[in-house]
């Protein structure tokens, strides 16, 4: 579940409150990891790039003042993720500049990685970060909607499933089918909205 971020942050600047850090971690580790792998790190250091992008929050929890007015917190943790990702290449040998050196080249490197096909940054931590939105908003979606329209909704969207297997597999009549992907893709873009007010 993504809750307002503001109030997970102030959370968690009590370094004993652990069950807000492991939040913190299981909200956004995939999401830093998936823009890692996607920036050509491996495995191993992607996940250093997780763990680096967590001791970079820990360090400015303490004093740490969120003001939207200055950014958002989706562009601060790109800004965290960007420069773990950078300091990975650069340990890599491939990237000559520190994380504390210039931002244009640190951004230019990021952009100039093994593959010259693959979109920017900032294009691929938009599509992961609406991803882990949507995947955020199913989660809350199971809570209070119908399992079986949230099945149909699954198959017949997610899975492309034609709306007559959908049908067929779970004995109702197609109409079912298509009102289930109504009702649940309405509600799906509300939540999502609700959370990106919660947490840009």
């Amino acid at each position: 579940m993504l809750p307002t971020r503001v109030s997970l942050l102030e959370r968690m600047k009590d370094w004993q409150n652990q069950a807000s850090w492991q939040e913190f971690f299981d909200t956004y580790w995939k999401l830093i990891y998936g823009v890692a792998r996607r920036a050509n790190l491996n495995d191993a250091e992607a996940q250093d790039a997780v763990q680096e992008v967590l001791v970079h929050v820990a360090r400015q929890m303490p004093g740490f003042k969120y003001d939207p007015a200055i950014g958002s917190f989706k562009g601060w943790l790109l800004t965290k993720t960007r420069w773990c990702v950078i300091e990975q290449l650069r340990r890599r040998g491939r990237v000559a500049t520190s994380p504390e050196g210039d931002s244009t080249t640190g951004a230019e490197a990021v952009e100039q990685m093994a593959d010259p096909s693959a979109p920017p940054m900032d294009e691929v931590w938009e599509k992961e970060w609406q991803q882990n939105l949507l995947e955020a908003a199913l989660i809350r979606l199971k809570r209070r909607f119908d399992p079986l329209k949230l099945q149909m909704f699954d198959f017949y969207v997610r899975k492309e499933f034609s709306a007559e297997e959908v049908a067929a597999r779970f004995g109702v009549p197609v109409e079912q089918v298509y009102l289930a992907k109504h009702r649940v893709t309405e509600a799906l873009k509300a939540e999502v909205e609700r959370l990106e007010r919660d947490v840009t």
